[in-house]
């Protein structure tokens, strides 16, 4: 097996020619995918599959970010990973300067991306469908990832940014799940300088439209919210179609409160009343 992806720090190669040098290249994941620019592959080196993300290319005249913010926050999601350690997250194993930015080489995690293109969301086939229609207790074992992750960004002094069902890959054979394409999460508290920040509307507190507003784990709370209303239910916070029973519905009542006040203070809050409400135990991972 060629080492040489997991053990360079530079290249003077453009990232495609190198990895292609390297190893197999797979699967390409580019504007076909995502409007940001980035381009991220699929590549087997020797036996090991593994998932590389870069900036693309600087003169991309389609991408929705300049090269310069999709190198920045290439560099965040560095800086992210290695000061957040969870099962959830897949491993960073290295990172390779190029002239066109950093590749972030991850291990390659099996699974589906829950999130569709909106066309797709009725299908019944689409992984979108088959993990909402997963059995209760399947269902509610991912989200206790979900939550349990972002209890624990929270107490490492991060805010999630951008997070919704197309940061989430389930292997529905082995019935695990993978969070990924955190590269927005910021040290929090810090003030909404944009209006309508990233992010999708599904999933998104109202704080997240306001410029001036306080973004922190309060906000989280509400997303996380806005996650059990999704999964659990139909998108709406009626009592009706929720999966959950009532102190699960309560608590996803509580959480998606328009009013930053009347939600749970915090996600550890959040969290613990979440365990409570489906007869489970606080454990620190």
């Amino acid at each position: 097996m060629d080492h040489s992806i997991l053990d360079i720090q530079t290249t003077a190669q453009r990232p495609d020619d190198f990895l292609r040098s390297v190893g197999r290249v797979f699967a390409v994941f580019d504007e076909r995918t995502q409007d940001s620019g980035n381009v991220s592959y699929g590549v087997f080196a020797g036996a090991q599959r593994l998932f590389v993300k870069t900036a693309g290319i600087p003169n991309d005249p389609k991408a929705f970010l300049s090269h310069r913010r999709r190198v920045a926050l290439l560099r965040n999601a560095v800086s992210f990973r290695r000061r957040v350690e969870h099962h959830s997250l897949p491993k960073l194993l290295n990172v390779i300067e190029s002239p066109h930015g950093p590749m972030l080489v991850y291990e390659w995690v099996p699974g589906e991306l829950i999130g569709v293109e909106r066309s797709q969301r009725t299908n019944p086939t689409s992984p979108y469908q088959r993990f909402r229609a997963l059995p209760t207790a399947g269902l509610l074992g991912a989200l206790d990832v979900v939550f349990d992750f972002h209890r624990r960004v929270a107490e490492l002094g991060w805010v999630a940014v951008d997070f919704y069902d197309g940061a989430m890959i389930y292997d529905f054979r082995d019935q695990s799940l993978h969070l990924i394409d955190l590269d927005l999460y910021r040290d929090q508290p810090f003030t909404n300088d944009m209006g309508r920040m990233f992010g999708s509307t599904r999933f998104m507190a109202p704080e997240e439209f306001e410029r001036g507003a306080r973004i922190d784990e309060v906000t989280n709370v509400f997303t996380m919210g806005r996650v059990m209303a999704v999964f659990l239910s139909d998108g709406a916070l009626d009592l009706t179609p929720f999966r959950g029973g009532k102190p699960l519905y309560d608590v996803m009542v509580q959480a998606c409160r328009p009013e930053r006040n009347e939600r749970f203070p915090s996600m550890k809050a959040f969290h613990a009343a979440w365990l409570t409400a489906r007869g489970g135990q606080i454990v620190d991972k």
